[in-house]
């Protein structure tokens, strides 16, 4: 039966390679172009039912809403160290490296549906919700011998061989596809109700793996590509006024997840042994007041995301064995909780093209703490804006194109070592040190909208 569901999950997810970092801000072309706020403001089918069930029964027709998003992210990694220069001072190594990895398309789907008369409605959604990704190479401009042009201001140390204390070539590619069975109840006076259960699989390839402890003369394996299935719920509360105003309550339960079991090979080829990792996904609540009239549409939302007590992203630094030392394996992400407010207003002024503006604030999970150790998935855009347009076929068609720029962010912190651990230093930074991650990303979004029956 698993196969089955894998084999199912593998089909839809054929086109999904996020690299975003955390939470996508958004679902689908209209929601993105809204700030990702829908709460309160049910709008289009794949975003009610992104974050908010209950708000499925304020529509009048049947619904089903497709996207697909060509998504670039341009994340870059600096990092200095200070070392004998051989000839009795220091010298210091410093490069920039930018990612490699290039576009990726990012798809979404959702249907929303009830019996004419009937206070019950019903939706089915497919989305990527989350993922990350970065594809670094290896430094091949090494201070080794027989390098005679080695420049020290161009030379990455992070990325160094292994044998050189570095990562080497750095990639990693996190993916998950989320698929939710949604029922709303419309509970009379403007009030309803709303639960899904959801069904999860994730895919987590990552080259070398910090999550191993490193074989002493071999190093940190290279990472297979692993999966796992996980489980949730989401639950809401929307509440709808005859002059317009609307408000919305939703909890989307952490996504409870089996361990990737990750193998892999280490540098030289031999097999490496599995290491087995518990990556949730986290909690969120989402609240939102929304207004609709002939003219306008107006939401804002404020979203919780609770990394902090979420398996895979609440412990940090070293892992340490039952000897008292560090094994050299990371223990995870260490991310902080995450604040996001997005907001969005729609103008319907123009006969069949509305034109949309969105804008969203988040929180940045990632501190000059845990920066080396999120090296993989440099999650670090606070500030994103949106714009978008649709154009009505006829009663029943709708299409949408939406573009979102996430705005330059970086972050910086020093580069660990265990060797450096001290009861003052547990995370073990290595002095006169700098890492540096950058990113901005660029999305663009291409919807269409059929309305049907009831």
């Amino acid at each position: 039966m698993k196969s089955i569901i894998i084999a199912l999950f593998s089909l839809l997810m054929v086109t999904l390679h996020a690299q975003t970092g955390h939470v996508l801000q958004g679902s689908g072309a209209v929601n993105f172009s809204m700030g990702g706020a829908a709460t309160a403001l049910p709008i289009d089918a794949a975003g009610s039912l992104q974050w908010n069930p209950a708000s499925i029964t304020a529509f009048g027709q049947n619904e089903l809403s497709a996207s697909v998003a060509w998504f670039t992210a341009a994340p870059e990694v600096y990092a200095k160290v200070v070392q004998p220069d051989g000839q009795g001072g220091f010298m210091t190594i410093e490069g920039l490296t930018k990612d490699e990895m290039g576009a990726s398309p990012l798809p979404t789907l959702g249907v929303v549906f009830s019996l004419p008369d009937s206070k019950f409605a019903f939706g089915i959604s497919a989305f990527g919700v989350s993922g990350f990704g970065v594809d670094y190479p290896a430094t091949t401009n090494l201070p080794v011998p027989g390098n005679p042009n080695f420049d020290p201001t161009r030379s990455n140390p992070l990325l160094y061989p292994q044998s050189m204390g570095g990562f080497g070539h750095l990639f990693s590619e996190y993916q998950l596809m989320q698929l939710g069975l949604t029922t709303a109840y419309d509970l009379g006076n403007g009030l309803s109700v709303g639960l899904a259960p959801t069904f999860n699989y994730s895919t987590l390839q990552i080259e070398p793996v910090p999550i191993a402890a490193p074989n002493p003369e071999l190093g940190y394996p290279i990472g297979d590509k692993a999966t796992a299935l996980g489980m949730g719920f989401q639950a809401g509360l929307f509440y709808q006024t005859d002059i317009g105003l609307n408000a919305g309550l939703s909890y989307k339960s952490t996504q409870w997840f089996e361990d990737l079991e990750i193998g892999g090979k280490y540098p030289d080829g031999s097999t490496a042994p599995a290491t087995n990792f518990n990556m949730d996904f986290p909690a969120i609540i989402s609240a939102g007041i929304g207004f609709s009239s002939d003219m306008i549409d107006v939401a804002v939302d404020y979203r919780f995301i609770n990394y902090s007590k979420t398996d895979g992203f609440e412990k940090t630094g070293w892992v340490i064995g039952e000897n008292g030392y560090p094994t050299g394996a990371v223990a995870g992400f260490g991310w902080k909780d995450v604040h996001v407010v997005g907001a969005g207003l729609q103008f319907k002024g123009i006969d069949k093209l509305p034109l949309r503006v969105g804008y969203t604030f988040s929180t940045n999970p990632i501190t000059e703490d845990n920066v080396f150790f999120s090296s993989p998935a440099p999650a670090v855009i606070e500030n994103a804006v949106q714009f978008g347009l649709g154009y009505e076929l006829g009663s029943q068609f709708n299409v949408s194109l939406t573009y979102h720029r996430g705005l330059t962010a970086e972050v910086s912190g020093q580069l660990m070592n265990p060797q450096f651990i001290t009861a003052e230093d547990p995370l073990g930074k290595v002095p006169q040190s700098e890492i540096t991650s950058k990113m901005h990303t660029d999305v663009l979004l291409l919807g269409v909208s059929y309305k049907f029956g009831r």
